[in-house]
């Protein structure tokens, strides 16, 4: 169970949230029973919390009525979220330009719970490895960008700080390769980072050099637009 808020209605906001954070791209839809077992919630509890959502817009049903999924007022709040954020909006043009320069996809990533989050991306121009991600969450040490965020955070990982990009070879999932640097606030504190990857096939061990050092210029200009100046 999600544990007692300090203020009158807080819980409810939270189990509520707790609900609405569950709706992920491998799992876009749910069960009532099956959202409450993974909210830890009861099941009335659960469906009133739904219906509460569901006259508001934020969860939709499916024709049969069983089925859950984020509805539009999620998609509209999602959208401006993304519209208003500054790190997104300096990164943009650097994103772009990566991908155009480099053909492959190219994303702007966050630390969020010990998880790269995608904030933003521009994929690239092969087939293969241009799915769309946006909103994904992938395990910070299994990813170049968040091996680039924690090596900001913990020096020890000495040849990425020396370098200042980082690389995951094959660990998030076989055959495909990225490149990550992290990218610092005006303090210098990683506050994200940008990553290129795709194919093994495509970026053999011998491009990994020039391509770290193309990510890496991206983002030491988008820290220095951020007001970093290190």
């Amino acid at each position: 169970m999600i544990a007692a808020a300090g203020y009158p209605g807080t819980q409810a906001v939270a189990r509520a949230l707790s609900l609405l954070k569950a709706f992920s791209d491998a799992r876009p839809e749910w069960r009532l029973s099956e959202l409450a077992r993974a909210a830890h919630l009861h099941k009335a509890t659960t469906h009133r919390l739904l219906a509460a959502l569901e006259r508001e817009g934020m969860v939709a049903r499916d024709a049969s009525g069983e089925l859950y999924r984020l509805g539009p007022e999620a998609i509209a709040l999602g959208a401006r979220a993304a519209r208003a954020n500054h790190l997104r909006a300096v990164s943009r043009a650097e994103l772009e330009a990566l991908a155009a320069a480099t053909g492959e996809t190219a994303t702007l990533e966050v630390l969020v719970d010990g998880d790269m989050l995608i904030l933003d991306e521009v994929l690239g121009r092969g087939l293969i490895g241009a799915t769309a991600s946006l909103g994904t969450r992938w395990p910070a040490h299994a990813t170049s960008t968040g091996k680039a965020v924690l090596a900001a955070l913990a020096r020890e990982l000495e040849d990425v700080a020396r370098r200042g990009y980082a690389t995951a070879y094959e660990e998030l999932e076989r055959g495909y390769v990225a490149v990550g640097a992290a990218v610092c606030d005006p303090e210098g504190r990683p506050q994200a980072a940008l990553s290129v990857g795709g194919p093994t096939v495509r970026l053999p061990a011998s491009r990994v050099p020039a391509l770290g050092r193309q990510v890496r210029a991206a983002a030491q200009r988008i820290s220095a637009a951020l007001g970093f100046r290190g």
